[in-house]
């Protein structure tokens, strides 16, 4: 009994160790952990601006294949994702019908000449008799009438057989193109009705021209002033790793349309030299370049911040020097931006120390000039206007959601992207 009761103290000794000693590991760990830097070195980089959007991959050119005559499919000699020649052959219909019907058209107009040779023949001879008096005006009206009712057969006759020809020429499709097939949705054998028809006729194929490839994009109304036609952008095909496209926006459309709650505008974007495993329907992340700078003293974004002049009413970028123990407020003129560095044109130079925060004195200044600003609202004192030097119109700049290519900002922004 003793020997069971030590070994259950002994158990419940080295768990209650395990647990000590697993708590004060995450404690060390927490406390060697370095903590969120709150300042950064002013450095020479280079900074580059752009648009993200997405789209999808699609044909140029895409044909949707129909007959112009009713019929049956009698060849088919191409499938799905056969590349064909201009003038190969698509379809065939069944002309067995129309044949027989140009053979009887043919043996009408025979009849049709015979008869007109033979009222020919008549209408000669009675106007002889009516010369000589031998028959009377009635007889050689009548004779009249009937050559020429015979000369209006042979040309019906003759208009049908055109008709019937025309017709025949339609039953082989050749390709406009040099393509690929992309859809075939009939067999050998399938009647299908022509584009003549009451319902648009029946789609036999869907071809296109795989060798010129667009991309119909999205943009965002605020990036569309940035975009320009024939500007070059650097696409990347999801379905296909690290393969780099480069594409040309051919234009941008007129009138703006709302995709998933965002209004924006179309851009065609024309792809050159298109890899042989892009397909369409494939979808495209497009980087447009907008903005960029080489070699040029820079900041985090974060640590440059935007206010009003309560003397000047003008707007002020300004970030916080360190120096030893104190902390500067120093104005700055920015320059190009992205969404993580912002181009430092005048009042910074290569070493300098600046703060990612702002001083605790300052947020303590802040806080006492809106706390002072809402007693006087509430005590119904006449409300501070904004510049007046009582209130602060400071904001932080943009971020990027990762991996969606959107940006998300708060309420108002402090900097945009270019100058």
């Amino acid at each position: 009994m003793k020997k069971w009761i030590f070994l259950v103290v002994l158990l419940c000794a080295g768990v209650g160790t395990y647990k000590f000693w697993g708590k004060w590991q995450q404690t060390r760990e927490t406390a060697d952990r370095p903590g969120r830097p709150t300042t950064a070195t002013v450095q020479l980089r280079d900074i580059a601006f752009a648009v993200n959007a997405a789209g999808e991959i699609t044909p140029a050119e895409q044909v949707s294949v129909r007959p112009e005559i009713n019929g049956k499919i009698e060849k088919l000699p191409v499938d799905l994702g056969d590349r064909v020649k201009k003038g190969d052959l698509l379809f065939k219909l069944d002309d067995k019908e129309l044949q027989q019907q140009r053979a009887s058209n043919l043996t009408d107009i025979e009849r049709a000449k015979l008869e007109l040779e033979k009222a020919e023949r008549d209408l000669k001879r009675a106007k002889e008799l009516l010369a000589e008096k031998l028959i009377s005006q009635e007889l050689f009206d009548n004779t009249r009438t009937s050559f020429d009712l015979a000369r209006v057969a042979l040309d019906r006759s003759q208009r049908d057989l055109a008709i019937v020809e025309e017709r025949l020429t339609k039953t082989e499709v050749q390709a406009p193109f040099d393509c690929t097939v992309l859809t075939r949705p009939v067999s050998i054998g399938q009647a299908v009705s022509g584009s003549g028809g009451f319902n648009s006729g029946t789609e036999v194929l869907s071809i296109a021209d795989l060798t010129s490839m667009i991309i119909n994009a999205h943009v965002n109304q605020a990036d569309v002033p940035r975009l320009k036609a024939e500007q070059p952008v650097e696409v990347s095909v999801e379905a296909v790793p690290g393969l780099k496209v480069t594409g040309i926006i051919e234009r941008v459309a007129p009138q703006a349309t709302i995709k998933n709650n965002i209004k924006g505008y179309g851009a065609r974007i024309v792809l050159r030299n298109v890899d042989e495993r892009v397909r369409p329907g494939m979808t495209a992340n497009v980087k447009i370049p907008v903005a960029s700078a080489a070699n040029v003293t820079a900041v985090p974004l974060v640590s440059v911040y935007t206010e009003r002049n309560p003397e000047t009413a003008q707007m002020e970028r300004f970030v916080y020097v360190q120096k030893d123990a104190s902390v500067e407020k120093r104005l700055v003129k920015v320059g190009v931006s992205d969404f993580f560095f912002a181009e430092i044109q005048e009042g910074l130079v290569e070493g300098e120390i600046v703060s990612l925060e702002m001083p605790k004195e300052e947020r303590e200044k802040k806080a006492k000039q809106l706390a002072t600003q809402k007693g006087s609202a509430e005590g119904g004192s006449p409300s501070i206007r904004p510049g007046s030097g009582t209130r602060t119109n400071l904001t932080r700049p943009a971020t990027v959601s990762a991996g969606s290519g959107k940006s998300s900002q708060p309420a108002a922004r402090s900097l945009s992207p270019t100058s």
